[in-house]
């Protein structure tokens, strides 16, 4: 497969939009490295306004029942949008219509983009009526233990809220469509419009509309999340039907009845984690939502930007029955996200507090709120390395368009967080929560690489081996140099404490990531020389193009 990434250049008459750039040979490293480095780079602009807009509401709001109310009212667009779009999307829609474009007949393509796009709309419509008709039984759901007042509150804030769920869905669609023809650039950088909605919708509204500007926010910014995508439909003539008998919608549905079925029991395990995360106390919402926001960083840069490069090449191996080629760009795809996640997982843990206060601890956000964010954290981390590893093989399932086994699977795991929970619960209070969604991960993650190695007959068992022993090695050491860097750092007097903890964080980090990359590179570890390798290419390149 060719490396190509199709960018945002304007659409000639004489090609194809619907062209893929590479059915039948293999993915090289390189290209996958350059198709995650895209989604990758969008990411990097997602999570540091992510950090800035959780930056922003810990000074304005603190960590308070009001933002735990927020996260609340939050939860319940994107949890309708997990059901209805972003299931679907890598399960279903990017396999279809990438099988579409494939054959390269622009047409039909258009017609069953025009169809989905159609259905949605109806669909997401009726939903945020339904949200706004019953928000108030809604918020008792997810915060039954907060105070009348503030569930009172959580109610206004879900009404508002709730609007943005019709511009998610609807770019989430695009998301698919723009995958599905190697245009990765705009949705990559779509969360990071999101973002840049509600920072906007904080600073300038704060002061009039109080904790409601947020929500106000979540609006605005599903509303240009959607705006700057559509560029990517240039070239198609798409118009929205309702013909419920296209062969497409016919077999987008049938994958994904089954990745409902476990969406619904995931998204139940999420009510049920607020609705018990409520009855620990009014800050506690806001604690584990802050821990999140930083789990959510490494694992969007790594885990999802490697599953969304290597969705399409390998839809269509499994398409072409090249099963060789296949396990390849999975097996390469694993190995990227294990010597990105292990090390990202370590600095992390060992640096969780310093990062807490650097990122969270100004305004309103106390060092009491930092130390329990921090150990939410650090119990979280249990769990991320699995997560990470998770993403590809759930989407290497997809490809091969069974949608059935993830969903099974994701019954199994969220019956181990129920036991889990309930155990821990009430003896460790919310942190019990935490250390449940990590067994989660690692039940998860664990089953489905079992199924997977069985089903294909190996992962190109000895890399993978020697992947996964090299990380540990060199993640160890990066470690131990974090650790003897954050003892024996020198001190500048006269920084105050939030400088002074930057300047550790960052030098400690730097010294970790020099650390990982000499010794990766010692060891002669393929998947680091070879980003090493994508990575001054990329420097050589924007060296030489300047004048």
């Amino acid at each position: 497969m060719s490396s190509e990434v199709i960018l945002d250049t304007p659409a000639s008459p004489s090609r194809n939009p619907c062209e893929g750039s590479e059915p039948s040979q293999g993915l090289p490293s390189g290209g996958l490295a350059r198709s995650a480095g895209i989604i990758a780079l969008g990411n990097i602009s997602s999570r540091i306004l992510g950090m800035i807009r959780m930056t922003l509401i810990a000074g304005l709001f603190g960590a308070t029942g009001l933002v735990s109310a927020y996260q609340i009212a939050a939860t319940v667009p994107t949890m309708t949008y997990e059901l209805l779009v972003g299931g679907i999307l890598s399960s279903a829609l990017v396999p279809i219509f990438s099988e579409y474009t494939a054959a390269r007949n622009r047409k039909e393509f258009a017609s069953l983009i025009g169809t989905v796009l159609g259905l949605a709309s109806l669909i997401l419509i009726v939903l945020v009526l339904f949200i706004e008709l019953f928000a108030a039984q809604i918020a008792r759901i997810l915060g039954g233990g907060f105070s009348p007042e503030l569930l009172s509150t959580a109610t206004r804030l879900i009404r508002i809220a709730g609007i943005a769920l019709l511009f998610l869905g609807l770019s989430g669609i695009v998301t698919a469509i723009s995958y599905s023809m190697k245009r990765f650039t705009l949705p990559a950088f779509a969360a990071a419009a999101f973002n840049f909605g509600i920072i906007l919708s904080a600073l300038f509204l704060s002061k009039s509309l109080g904790v409601y500007s947020l929500a106000a926010g979540i609006v605005a910014g599903s509303l240009i999340q959607l705006m700057i995508q559509l560029p990517a439909l240039r070239g198609l003539d798409i118009s929205f039907r309702f013909d419920l008998s296209h062969p497409g919608l016919r077999r987008i549905v049938y994958l994904y009845l089954p990745v409902l079925a476990g969406l619904l029991v995931t998204q139940f395990q999420v009510a049920v984690d607020r609705n018990l995360a409520s009855r620990t106390g009014e800050q506690s919402i806001a604690w584990m939502m802050n821990a999140t926001t930083l789990i959510q960083f490494p694992h969007g840069l790594v885990a999802v930007a490697i599953s969304l490069a290597v969705l399409p090449s390998l839809s269509r191996f499994s398409a072409l029955g090249d099963m060789d080629g296949y396990k390849r760009t999975l097996s390469l795809g694993l190995r990227m996200v294990i010597v990105l996640i292990v090390p990202a997982t370590v600095a992390l843990f060992i640096l969780a507090r310093p990062a807490i206060s650097v990122i969270f601890e100004h305004g309103k956000f106390t060092s009491f709120d930092t130390g329990w964010t921090a150990l939410a954290l650090r119990c979280y981390l249990f769990g991320l390395i699995f997560a990470a590893i998770d993403w590809p093989l759930n989407y290497a399932s997809y490809a091969r368009q069974d949608t059935l086994t993830p969903a099974v699977v994701g019954v199994f795991s969220i019956l181990i967080y129920l036991l889990a929970a309930f155990a821990l619960l009430p003896v460790y209070g919310m942190i019990g929560l935490v250390l449940a969604d990590s067994f989660k991960q690692f039940s998860h993650a664990a089953t489905m690489l079992l199924l997977t190695y069985r089903r294909l007959g190996g992962l190109d068992d000895q890399r993978m081996i020697l992947t996964v022993f090299k990380t540990t090695i060199v993640s160890a050491a990066m470690g131990a140099a974090i650790l003897i860097a954050t003892h024996y750092l020198p001190t500048i007097e006269g920084l105050n404490p939030f400088l002074t903890d930057l300047f550790s964080l960052g030098l400690a980090g730097a010294i970790g990531g020099i650390v990982y990359v000499v010794l990766g590179v010692a060891l002669g570890q393929d998947e680091v020389l070879t980003l090493w390798g994508a990575a001054r290419r990329k420097l050589l390149t924007s060296t030489t193009a300047r004048p």
